[in-house]
């Protein structure tokens, strides 16, 4: 059974962290959050796996400072 890796797992992680600031060079708010949704659906789309990718989603959702006009449950 396949689950979601949540340990380090990319070599270089710099090198894609700095990538993924270049990409956003030169571009607007809306460019930029366009930009991470294509982004975001290409990989989605790669994983391909419908409970990997819930449980990834369940994870962002979960993590960090939730805004208080935010729902409390990830979404379904």
């Amino acid at each position: 059974m396949t689950r979601l890796i949540t340990t380090p797992n990319l070599g270089n992680p710099d090198d894609i962290y700095e990538k993924l600031v270049q990409m956003h060079d030169g571009l607007s708010e809306d460019e930029s959050q366009k930009l991470w949704a294509r982004l975001a659906l290409t990989l989605i789309n790669h994983i391909g796996d419908r409970r990997i990718i819930c449980e990834a989603i369940e994870l962002a959702w979960t993590s960090g400072q939730p805004s208080e006009n935010r729902s409390k449950e990830p979404p379904a």
